[in-house]
């Protein structure tokens, strides 16, 4: 035997364990089919909501209509009761308030009688009791046993004079039985007798029963609607989707494919919108990627250029001079001289070089305070007048204001000055170099005008690029080689400070170069206003 139960336990534990697996099992696909997409998640959602509502509904429902008929049994039971206490009282030729164990046969029957044809009308078991509880007449005469007496709490309702409706459980059926107390007799006779009306609402089951079954056919008909509304508002909002999704894939391949067509729904038109702007924004920096690469790659194309030239020469004079070619000592002098010269110009090079990279990195901080314009200029023209005397050139300062502050860092503008004061010199043999500061409709003008060679028309535009030097200079006319970065590194300084520089040129005249710079006074004066 306890084998038996014992295998009886395995089996049920193995079972119990196989129906937990299948539940976990049940629950993980449903679990990966509603997280699938957006035509599970919005079925899954619609139709869980959908059932729940309607068991919530026919639960609801089946309460309210359970609550509704029984009031209204109670107060058809109740009118009945009110109508056979008349229909008695009518029967004046019997007597209600004896015993009918003590009556005659007749009358006893008169009254079974009358009490069955009210109950058959009426289609309920009536039952007349007295101030004691003992139950005086029926209508069902086989079920009452001698001695029967009502319910305590029917006697307290007749000893107070008042209706009630109650009810109860039949214990073999389970069916509800109401049960309508009324006293027997009219206001005006003292209360000795009550009437208990007791009925079984016919069909109630089975009206409940139809209401449920309706709602399950209405339901599964809302149901399938639900089910197509689902299907379509899931194709409705994942098309869109995933066109966006391809979209981002094309722009993830480099291939940026704008949307243009409007979508239905607002919150797609709003991504769209913002993945046009990252699409556009994304060309941009593309361009701008690949506009800086080719231009990293000619800026070390040039830089190559601009020094394989003076090293491949220092490298062929150390060769002579290592090998001993080259024994006159005049000739080895101006070897050292040519390979120091070369240095040099290596070594500017390559300072250009850092100094312009960081101009265009923005590591370059520069200073905002006043700065006397003319001042400044006066210091640098006299700092140059020995370098300009040796080409037999002069330095003159026209002092035209003798207000010229604006606002910038001072080495900055010491270092602009420099550079175009040593191109001037560079561009002119006896000759002379003017420096004027003059203040024109708010802004400080200062120009550096020579009358050296000049520069020619077609490569007046190009002055500015990286590494570019004019004919002159390339043809051996200057005696010293420059960068090709000195004015470039002007004209980013001077930016950096909100200035803006000018040139104008005549082959074999001069050369003038403009900057102008805002006025400090006239910041101070437009100040208050904005």
């Amino acid at each position: 035997m306890n084998t038996y139960l014992r295998q009886v336990r395995d089996r049920l534990q193995l079972a119990i364990r196989a129906v937990r697996r299948f539940g976990r099992m049940i629950k993980r696909l449903l679990r990966e089919q509603f997280n699938k997409n957006i035509y599970t998640r919005i079925l899954f959602t619609n139709v869980i909501a959908f059932v729940v509502g309607l068991t919530a509904l026919s639960m609801l429902s089946g309460f309210i209509v359970k609550q509704v008929t029984y009031d209204q049994v109670q107060q058809e039971l109740l009118r009945k009761a009110k109508r056979v206490n008349f229909a008695l009282l009518q029967q004046t030729d019997q007597a209600w308030g004896v015993v009918p164990t003590e009556q005659t046969g007749d009358r006893a029957q008169g009254r079974q009688d009358m009490l069955k044809f009210l109950a058959d009308i009426f289609d309920a078991r009536i039952t007349v009791f007295d101030r004691e509880g003992n139950i005086m007449d029926t209508s069902a005469e086989q079920e009452m046993v001698p001695g029967s007496k009502v319910d305590a709490k029917f006697v307290k309702i007749l000893s107070r004079g008042e209706t009630a409706v109650s009810r109860t459980v039949d214990q073999e059926t389970g069916q509800p039985i109401f049960v309508a107390a009324v006293p027997m007799g009219n206001n005006k006779d003292a209360v000795e007798n009550g009437i208990l009306l007791e009925a079984k609402p016919s069909n109630l089951d089975l009206a409940l029963n139809k209401m449920r079954l309706y709602l399950v056919i209405g339901g599964m008909v809302i149901l399938v609607i639900i089910i197509f509304i689902s299907v379509y508002l899931a194709m409705h909002i994942s098309k869109p989707i995933s066109h966006l999704a391809t979209t981002v894939a094309e722009i993830s391949r480099g291939s940026y494919v704008l949307s243009a067509d409007d979508q239905p729904l607002d919150e797609i038109n709003v991504l769209a919108g913002q993945l046009n702007k990252l699409t556009v924004r994304l060309q941009k920096i593309q361009a701008e990627s690949r506009r800086m690469e080719e231009e990293r790659a000619r800026l070390f194309a040039e830089i190559s250029h601009e020094l394989r030239t003076p090293l491949t020469a220092v490298q062929g004079f150390v060769e002579a001079i290592r090998d001993g070619m080259v024994q006159d000592e005049a000739l080895l002098e101006r070897y050292l001289d040519t390979i120091y010269t070369q240095t040099v110009h290596i070594t500017r090079l390559v300072d250009d070089i850092l100094a312009l990279s960081r101009l265009e990195s923005g590591n370059i901080t520069v200073e905002k305070l006043p700065v006397d314009l003319t001042a400044l200029a006066q210091g640098v023209a006299i700092s140059m007048e020995a370098v300009a005397n040796s080409k037999n050139t002069s330095i003159l300062l026209e002092k035209k204001t003798e207000n010229a502050i604006v606002i910038g860092d001072v080495d900055r503008m010491e270092q602009i000055i420099r550079n175009l004061l040593k191109n001037a010199i560079t561009a002119t043999e006896n000759g002379t170099i003017r420096v004027g500061v003059e203040t024109r409709q708010g802004e400080v003008i200062l120009t550096i005008m020579d009358n050296g060679i000049g520069i020619p028309p077609e490569d007046l535009p190009h002055i500015w690029d990286r590494f570019y030097r004019v004919k002159n200079q390339r043809g051996g006319c200057m005696q010293e080689k420059g960068s090709g970065l000195g004015l470039v590194i002007v004209k980013k300084l001077v930016q950096l400070q909100g200035g803006k520089i000018d040139v104008a040129s005549q082959l074999g005249k001069g050369t003038t170069f403009s900057i102008s710079f805002p006025s400090f006074n006239q910041k101070q004066a437009t100040a208050p206003g904005e």
